[in-house]
């Protein structure tokens, strides 16, 4: 039953994977793509922590940590730099 639940989980983090790759290239404006990265990197981060319960090993959820640190700031940035044109003062 665990099984099915996991591989459900590949397909649906997935799918919304390639929805928010879709969103990336037609979002009409930058803050769409902006929150289009920020949510492609939460559901990568999902991904990364279901394959780690998938392999039974906690090597992957420190990976996530990492990445979602990493995402968190790229965000940030993006954001700094759409809205007053540069990231660093």
């Amino acid at each position: 039953m665990l099984a099915l639940a996991i591989t459900l989980g590949f397909v649906m983090i997935g799918l919304a994977i390639l929805l928010n790759v879709w969103r990336l290239f037609a979002g009409p404006t930058r803050g769409d793509r902006i929150l289009a990265l920020d949510t492609m990197v939460i559901n990568s981060i999902a991904l990364i922590v279901l394959f780690g319960i998938n392999e039974g090993t906690t090597m992957y959820f420190e990976s996530a940590l990492l990445f979602a640190m990493v995402g968190f700031v790229g965000t940030v940035a993006y954001a700094k730099f759409l809205l007053r044109g540069d990231i660093v003062e």
